[in-house]
């Protein structure tokens, strides 16, 4: 066999083994050193087991991730996020929202997708938000007569944005991959994020006015005075609506980088629960602790996927990879569509963190050949990956709401339910594709 040949083999060994339930990091790593022993032994010439470049790459790329300085904004956004979900603050948000917005057709509905906004864009956990609303939303929905299949596709749909919205941990991944500025990502992420949850919004909005039953009206009864409502919001949406302006505002202002901004937000966050009373020491202790898990899970994925890219690229897989798109004489357009298509099936049986790091960096280099701009590609990637989320049969948040909601739902019901949401977030792709300018015209605008 061929050294590409070899190359293939070892990307698709991979895959399987994945398919298998491997951990995924550590079995990057080990095919990594494998092939990689076996590619550098060539040139070397061992006259010793352990005489091999591959354990000085490995090395390396260990180093180089755990200094890399756009990665640590990584612990500390998950660390406001953590904090944020156990200060009992976003249960505040979604009832003050929903008596708000009463009088707007599935109204409840609205201040869910509106809650799993804000939330994402304070955590970018989609599991948590999925979760996290899959308790405190769907049975208010359920108790309210709100149609299964709808409710059960806001939660999911909803808890999704966060990959999206900044400031997402997948566009700081991506950042660092790309080597492009994570705040001009930020700034090309924003727009397409705001329009993308208006849209399930509007979508819910049609809904319950064409069929109110899918969507009861609150009743008055149970309507508290302005006085309260305007107390609630005062004490639920504001702090938090300000710590996540501040945050956002000061990355795209130039005023802090991510990882300033982020440690800011961790302050804000504990302070926030701290308010709120909701700030034990059990509760920081398990903040620590799954911000501590995440964080070592990103990084060794970061080392092992840059071990086994050195040595696929090495091999000779990227340039065979290349060689083949290009021998198809693609435009742009058609370029971008089978890279996405590529993703989407990708997606269902890998999670975003290995298709970022794994397989995005294969399409990086001919970016510049097609005159993408990776800004773009980027953006473009993170509202194809929220398709992993919704896509039957392998919809990850289709799951984590059937976790939490136990009986009262069955899974057929979620997968009908997600189903309007994957047909918008494809239109949402295709004004994209489109339009540019959705993505391209606020950091251009703030940064030239």
């Amino acid at each position: 066999m061929t050294d590409p040949q070899i190359a293939i083999l070892m990307l698709v060994l991979f895959i399987g083994i994945v398919l298998l339930g491997f951990p995924i990091a550590f079995t990057l790593i080990a095919m990594g050193l494998g092939f990689g022993y076996y590619a550098y032994a060539k040139e070397d010439q061992l006259e010793h087991i352990f005489q091999n470049n591959i354990f000085d790459l490995f090395v390396s790329n260990t180093f180089s991730v755990m200094s890399n300085e756009v990665l640590v904004a990584v612990p500390l956004f998950l660390f406001m996020g953590y904090v944020v979900e156990r200060a009992n603050i976003v249960n505040r948000l979604f009832f003050s929202i929903q008596i708000a917005t009463r009088h707007v057709p599935g109204s409840m509905a609205i201040a869910a997708l509106a809650t799993c906004a804000i939330f994402a864009t304070a955590t970018g956990i989609v599991g948590a938000v999925v979760t996290l609303m899959g308790l405190l939303a769907f049975p208010a929905m359920m108790k309210a007569g709100y149609d299964k299949k709808l409710a059960s596709g806001v939660i999911c749909a909803g808890g999704t944005l966060g990959i999206l919205i900044p400031p997402s941990i997948m566009l700081i991944v991506y950042a660092a991959i790309a080597q492009v500025s994570p705040v001009r990502l930020y700034a090309a992420a924003l727009f397409p994020g705001i329009m993308l949850a208006s849209m399930y919004m509007m979508y819910v909005v049609v809904r319950a006015t064409i069929n109110p039953s899918l969507a009861p009206k609150p009743k008055e009864e149970d309507v508290p005075s302005i006085g309260i409502i305007l107390w609630q919001l005062l004490t639920s949406f504001v702090p938090l609506f300000v710590l996540i302006l501040g945050v956002l505002g000061s990355i795209l202002a130039g005023v802090a980088t991510p990882a300033e901004a982020a440690g800011v937000g961790s302050l804000g966050g504990l302070i926030l629960a701290g308010l709120y009373r909701s700030l034990s020491w059990e509760r920081l202790k398990e903040a620590v602790y799954l911000t501590a898990r995440t964080s070592a899970m990103v990084c060794w994925l970061f080392v092992g996927s840059w071990t086994f890219a050195s040595v696929f690229s090495y091999l000779g897989g990227h340039a065979l990879i290349e060689h083949w798109i290009l021998s198809m004489d693609l435009g742009p357009i058609q370029f971008l569509i089978i890279a996405q298509l590529i993703i989407f099936f990708l997606g269902w049986p890998l999670e975003w963190s290995e298709i970022i790091i794994i397989f995005v960096p294969i399409f990086l280099p001919l970016l510049q050949h097609y005159n993408i701009d990776p800004l773009f590609f980027g953006v473009l990637v993170a509202l194809n990956l929220q398709t992993s989320f919704l896509t039957p049969p392998m919809a990850m948040s289709a799951y984590y709401l059937k976790g939490v909601a136990g009986k009262t739902v069955e899974l057929i019901e979620i997968f009908k339910g997600i189903m309007p949401y994957l047909v918008i977030v494809i239109f949402a792709m295709f004004l994209m594709y489109v339009f540019p300018q959705i993505v391209l015209w606020l950091p251009k605008y703030l940064f030239g």
